[in-house]
């Protein structure tokens, strides 16, 4: 799962008008990668290259208590749900930006062979449908695509940017299926998904910052 964490963010944005703003909302939905990530550089979580562990993605993700822990990103949650709401001063966003967060363990319960925990340690989780492409791929697509369709459909404003930060998330989507895998794990491969996340989330920022919640009588929940 990648571009298909995304899913919940749209969604959220879409949903009233004291929802976060789209780039925050991004920022959510990969906040659990991003602390992966981090932290892999420093070598506190830990993954290695493993053409075996699964047909479509071949990383073991052997070592990531503190953020692909349903505790773990509970806590990431939790962060960030106090940090939207007290910069928003509006604890619904922030209950939102948080449901966003929790949504990652969610989705990657479903694609990952079972490498994710409740506490840190086993039993490890996952329904693995990495092993599947034939159904993780048109999943990922499908989520995306009802998600933006709603988050276009219940916002209003200039229809270019969202189809310019879709069609950049399509291309990161089809290099990350289609392109080389990676050799071996290390720095190279954590900045480039550190990267690959910084450039939907600023395109995602834009998108926020030109688009409005398009009241529809009684449709949306949390208006004041």
């Amino acid at each position: 799962m990648f571009i298909g964490h995304f899913a919940p963010a749209f969604v959220a944005a879409a949903v009233s008008p004291r929802s976060p703003r789209l780039g925050t909302l991004f920022i959510a939905a990969q906040l659990v990668d991003w602390g992966f990530f981090a932290l892999a550089l420093i070598g506190v979580e830990r993954l290695r290259v493993d053409p075996g562990a699964s047909v479509m993605v071949p990383l073991d993700l052997y070592h990531m208590p503190y953020t692909h822990s349903l505790i773990g990103t509970g806590l990431w949650a939790l962060a960030c749900l106090l940090v939207v709401a007290l910069a928003q001063r509006d604890v619904f966003a922030g209950v939102l930006a948080g449901l966003v967060v929790v949504s990652h363990w969610l989705l990657d319960w479903l694609v990952h062979v079972p490498d994710l925990t409740v506490d840190g340690d086993p039993p490890k989780l996952g329904l693995g449908l990495w092993n599947y492409p034939a159904i993780a791929m048109p999943l990922e697509l499908l989520l995306v695509g009802a998600a933006f369709a709603f988050y276009v459909r219940r916002t209003r404003g200039p229809l270019g940017p969202p189809l310019v930060l879709l069609l950049t998330m399509l291309l990161l989507q089809a290099v990350n299926w289609f392109g080389p895998h990676p050799q071996e794990a290390g720095a190279l491969l954590y900045l480039q998904a550190l990267l690959a996340f910084a450039i939907l989330t600023t395109i995602a920022l834009w998108v926020g910052e030109n688009r409005w919640f398009q009241k529809r009588g009684g449709l949306a929940f949390g208006e004041q």
